[in-house]
C-alpha cells in the first residue's frame, strides 16, 4: 500500500467529503474485530459502488490485493494520514450559544486531534459562565487572546449579523482555517480555508427528500 506524494491531482470535492466517511466506517470495522474486507464489503457499507471506491482511493495511492481486498487497520490508518489525523489541531470558539457549548462538550473532536483553548461570547450572561473546563471570556478580548495563545481553527457559531466580524478578527490573528456556523457564506482574506456548515439547508434537503417520497407514493 502506498500513498501518492503528487501535490498537482486536483482531488474532487466528493471524494473529499466521502473521506470522514471511510475513516467513521473503518473506525467500526475495528471496533468490530474486523481485519479484512474487499471493495464490494466496503462499498456495500459506504452505499457507493465498487469502482467508486476503488477510484476514490486512487487518487491518494494504490491501496489493497487483489483477490484480498484491504486490511481495515492499515487503510484506517492511511486515511487518518490523509485528513490529517495525526496532527493536533487547536482552536477557539465564538458563541457560547448551544451550538458552541456543544462542540465544547462532544467528546469526538478531542478524539479526533481539536484541542479548544478557549471560547467567547459578548452577552453578559455568557461571560463567565463555564463550558466543559473553560470559562467564557468577553469577545473584546479575542485578539489579544490569540495572540498570547495562537491556534490553527476558528470556530464561528454566532448571530448572523457579527459573523463577518469575528471572521475577519480571527483571519487578522492567524488562524488557518474556520469552521462557520452562522448561516451565512463568509469573506476570507488570504489562503485562509472556510468550511460553512449551513444546519437550515440539511433539514430542508430532508424535507425535499420526505415530500418527493410522499409525492412517489
Amino acid at each position: 500500500m502506498s500513498a501518492k506524494t503528487d501535490k498537482m491531482v486536483t482531488v474532487p470535492k466528493a471524494v473529499i467529503n466521502r473521506l470522514p466517511m471511510y475513516h467513521r466506517f473503518l473506525y467500526q470495522l475495528l471496533l468490530e474485530g474486523k481485519e479484512k474486507i474487499s471493495s464490494q464489503e466496503l462499498s456495500q457499507l459506504m452505499r457507493i459502488t465498487s469502482s467508486q471506491l476503488r477510484q476514490d482511493l486512487s487518487y491518494f495511492g494504490e491501496f489493497g490485493q487483489q483477490g484480498y481486498g484491504y486490511r481495515v487497520e492499515t487503510l484506517y490508518q492511511a486515511i487518518s494520514g490523509i485528513l490529517g489525523l495525526e496532527k493536533q489541531y487547536t482552536a477557539v470558539i465564538v458563541g457560547a450559544g448551544n451550538i458552541g457549548r456543544a462542540i465544547v462538550n462532544y467528546p469526538g473532536f478531542s478524539r479526533r486531534g481539536l484541542k479548544i483553548t478557549g471560547i467567547f461570547d459578548n452577552n453578559p450572561k455568557n461571560i463567565g459562565s463555564q463550558v466543559g473546563n473553560l470559562t467564557v471570556m468577553d469577545v473584546e478580548h479575542l485578539a489579544d487572546f490569540l495572540k498570547k495563545y495562537p491556534v490553527q481553527i476558528g470556530i464561528v457559531s454566532t448571530p448572523v449579523q457579527a459573523a463577518q466580524k469575528v471572521a475577519y478578527i480571527l483571519m487578522k490573528s492567524g488562524v488557518r482555517g474556520i469552521w462557520n456556523f452562522a448561516p451565512i457564506m463568509l469573506e476570507k482574506n488570504g489562503d485562509v480555508v472556510v468550511e460553512d456548515i449551513h444546519l437550515g439547508d440539511s433539514l430542508l434537503t430532508l424535507f425535499y427528500r420526505l415530500n418527493e417520497k410522499e409525492g412517489k407514493n
